[in-house]
């Protein structure tokens, strides 16, 4: 039986009647798969390589996982100990799977609500079912049931409440488990009383096992991390409106090689700024948690490291606005932001060097120097309002009248693109209606109505366009609002210094001192409103 061929096909057959074309496919599709198996140990290699270079401590982290994964799996593998405890000691594992956390107070925080929960819930548990004994073997049955029901409810719904939820929704979690366990369990199981013994110290070798290798095994701290962070959004700003100012006076082929490049340094460098609220709540929580690390301090302000943070996403907005001028359809010749070049470099690195000073003052944890808004940055500002005024006609434009005139012209032959149109459609319309054409003329006039829709969202586009190009505004106009964020960003710089100097006398940083020979520590009580928000605030995953 002759192999049926479509008209246009000039795929050639084997032997087997498999077409060529699927056979050679597929030994692409071999040869691609046996290249990415060829590949793979180098990219898993490098891929591990960069996750540990980022931050070296992951690694210690995973040691310490394993390390406690270990320990705790000797209440299985040590005869005496799983005789004393016998198959509970899962709940030992599960424990530290759960609570050991990257952090000491993510760690805290899981663990002691993990406790809490438990002792909670056993205690209530052992309450329900005291009461429950007492009374009779049918009323037994039903007191339990509408417990549960009760305490489930009444917990469940306490989950919902902002501060429970914030910082007590994983204890609120365990304690529900917990207290349905045991109070069930007490109806069928006699013992129950010593099962709950033994899974609760079961999961107090768990925790206490968490809380060793976070605390005292390299411990890795929620607060330094928080610390370090704002330290790096403010150097992360810095360099951003450097390199955005740089790039908006340089030559076009360093502006296209930028493009080119796999990442923007300027989006880069704010990046970590605008994402960062959630980050800096958890990581404030989670400090909030953990011991205090100065003798010097009545307590640490996590809560106004939040603040700083909250400054640094509204200074970081006008950056993104400022980075969105040099991706703008129409710019400025650069023969005209040539006149201004000095004065914007000169603002954007005064401004630059005072984020770097912020920056310094929080890593070293001292106060700002008292110079730093210093009168290069005022002077920086004169001069760019003087060039600016310099150059009335750049800003005014030359004719205005001559500008609606090229409007009205815009318009005028857009009118006379679409008035043929029409009138070709209007004689065909009259010339075709004869009585055995109705459908004809309906189909007609449907055309006519969808080229016309078609036409306007054509000329919509094109009458913008040369709206855009007729008028002449002002070729500094693209300049104007480059240089009007410039100017926000310095008049934002002084909630960002606030802010970190509201910090600095919270955590009683050091006072300046440019020769760094005497450190003079300076520590008042904070009000009572600021300490009231300084206390620690019990967090939950």
């Amino acid at each position: 039986m002759a192999t049926k061929v479509h008209v246009g096909m000039e795929t050639e057959m084997n032997g087997n009647g498999v077409p060529e074309t699927f056979k050679n496919n597929w030994k692409k599709r071999l040869i691609e798969f046996s290249g990415k198996m060829k590949r793979s140990p180098g990219w898993l290699w490098r891929t591990i390589w960069k996750v540990g270079r980022e931050d070296p401590r992951r690694m210690i982290h995973a040691f310490k996982v394993g390390l406690s994964l270990t320990l705790v799996s000797l209440l299985y593998l040590m005869e005496p100990l799983f005789k004393g405890i016998g198959t509970n000691a899962i709940w030992a594992v599960m424990t530290v799977v759960v609570v050991l956390e990257f952090t000491a107070g993510a760690t805290l925080c899981k663990g002691l609500n993990r406790g809490l929960g438990t002792v909670l819930a056993g205690s209530l548990a052992f309450l329900i079912e005291f009461i429950a004994t007492k009374s009779g073997k049918a009323f037994r049955a039903v007191f339990i049931g509408a417990a549960v029901f009760l305490i489930g409810t009444t917990a469940t719904y306490m989950r919902f409440f902002p501060y429970i939820k914030k910082n007590y929704d994983y204890g609120v979690v365990i304690f529900l488990l917990t207290f349905n366990l045991i109070t069930v369990s007490s109806y069928r199981v006699e013992n129950v009383l010593k099962i709950a013994h033994d899974r609760f110290y079961t999961i107090v070798i768990g925790c206490g096992i968490c809380l060793f290798m976070s605390l005292l095994v390299f411990p890795i701290w929620s607060g330094e991390d928080l610390h370090n962070s704002t330290v790096g959004k403010l150097e992360g700003l810095a360099k951003s409106i450097e390199a955005c100012v740089n790039e908006y006076f340089n030559d076009s082929e360093l502006k296209e090689n930028q493009e080119k490049s796999s990442e923007d340094p300027i989006y880069k460098g704010y990046k970590a700024v605008l994402d960062s609220k959630s980050t800096d709540e958890t990581l404030a929580l989670y400090a909030s948690w953990e011991p205090r690390h100065s003798r010097h301090c009545y307590r640490f302000p996590w809560q106004q490291y939040v603040k700083v943070g909250a400054v640094l996403r509204q200074f970081g907005y006008t950056v993104v606005a400022l980075h969105g001028c040099l991706l703008t359809e129409i710019q400025t010749p650069r023969s005209v932001r040539a006149l201004f070049k000095d004065p914007c470099i000169r603002l954007a690195g005064e401004v630059t060097k005072a984020l770097m000073e912020l920056a310094n003052s929080i890593r070293n944890r001292r106060h700002c120097s008292p110079g730093i808004l210093s009168d290069h940055l005022h002077e920086a500002l004169q001069d760019l309002n003087t060039a600016i005024k310099s150059q009335p006609r750049l800003f005014l434009g030359s004719n205005n009248n001559q500008a609606n005139n090229m409007l009205a012209l815009a318009a005028a032959h857009a009118a006379r693109q679409n008035k043929p149109e029409n009138d070709r459609h209007g004689v065909s319309l009259s010339s075709v209606k004869t009585d055995s054409s109705a459908l004809m003329e309906w189909k007609t006039k449907r055309a006519s109505e969808q080229a016309k829709e078609n036409e306007r969202k054509v000329l919509r586009p094109q009458l913008s366009k040369i709206a855009i190009t007729s008028l002449e505004f002002s070729e500094a106009l693209p300049f104007a609002a480059f240089a009007s964020l410039l100017v926000e960003i310095v008049a934002r710089l002084d909630n960002v210094i606030e802010e970190v100097e509201e910090l600095g006398r919270i955590a009683c940083y050091k006072e300046y001192n440019p020769e760094d020979d005497e450190i003079i520590v300076k520590c008042e009580k904070p009000p009572v409103d600021v300490a009231k928000n300084q206390l620690p605030t019990h967090a939950s995953d």
